[in-house]
């Protein structure tokens, strides 16, 4: 496999003097890289540019075939190309923008950026990474009980018995729908627990594997319940896991809440999980 590093470390340093920081994120930052893998770059400028500016800067570091990615016209510009045969995720911030994202993730705005931040690389800077990643160090209280207490806000309200419709013949989709949900919810409970930042959800089995408060087998309980061919038992391997995660929650109005409705849950699951082979 191409050494991503040294490749990601020639397009840093061939970008234009208007780029005063270069942060490798993604699995290259992480060591963790694959023959599938790409790079991923934050690039940040001194000034705001557009996304032809964009285009042109990566043009003449040499990325071919480019094209974009994700919504037009923000204060956001996302270039993806190829250099020497390796893809190339370039996405590209003012520097008041950067600062004034990573202000906004300490307050808690939900995004990956904050763990992409904190385990990035610098590849060029004048210290914007090393002053952003000390910031990021310390996860807000705050932001962890708000994010826990949003979480669980969905687990209530409605009489358990109505998760039965979809175990429905036909209703693959809303139910996949719901598992996913419920299990986003549950990791977004787990991270915050453990003041980490959230991740996305790729190679989740190592990176939760660290994490010391999480419920047991957390990623292939989320595996299982996914890939499960019964709904009802989909289901229950799903409000399980979610009852194991808010039993390790604080108190509060939403988990609290969760924790009584989470057991009905599991008990009209259950109840109709032994029934269901005399229906057939």
């Amino acid at each position: 496999m191409r050494d991503l590093r040294s490749v990601a470390e020639q397009i840093a340093s061939a970008l234009p003097a208007v780029v005063e920081e270069v942060v490798l994120t993604g699995s290259v930052s992480r060591g963790v890289a694959d023959d599938l893998s790409d790079i991923e770059l934050l690039v940040v400028t001194t000034e705001p540019l557009d996304l032809a500016e964009c285009f042109e800067h990566a043009c003449r570091v040499g990325l071919s075939s480019l094209d974009t990615w994700g919504p037009q016209g923000t204060e956001v510009s996302r270039v993806f190309g190829y250099y020497v045969g390796v893809p190339v995720e370039l996405t590209w911030w003012a520097r008041d923008f950067a600062q004034a994202s990573v202000t906004a993730l300490l307050a808690g705005e939900q995004s990956s950026a904050a763990d992409a931040l904190a385990n990035g690389i610098a590849l060029r800077t004048v210290g914007l990474l090393a002053d952003w990643q000390e910031r990021l160090r310390a996860y807000p209280e705050g932001v962890a009980a708000a994010r826990i207490e949003e979480a669980a806000l969905t687990w209530g309200g409605f009489h358990p018995t109505g998760f039965l419709t979809l175990a429905r013949a036909g209703e693959r989709l809303a139910l996949i729908e719901q598992l996913l949900d419920d299990a986003a919810r549950v990791l977004r409970i787990v991270y915050a627990l453990n003041q980490v930042w959230q991740p996305t959800s790729k190679r989740l089995a190592a990176r939760v594997q660290t994490l010391p408060v999480r419920p047991e087998r957390l990623a292939e309980r989320i595996e299982e319940a996914l890939t499960e061919p019964d709904p009802l038992r989909a289901m229950l391997v799903m409000s399980e896991l979610q009852a194991d995660t808010v039993a390790l929650a604080p108190n509060g109005p939403n988990i609290n809440r969760a924790r009584r409705w989470l057991n009905d849950v599991i008990e009209v699951l259950s109840e109709a999980s032994a029934l269901a082979p005399n229906r057939r």
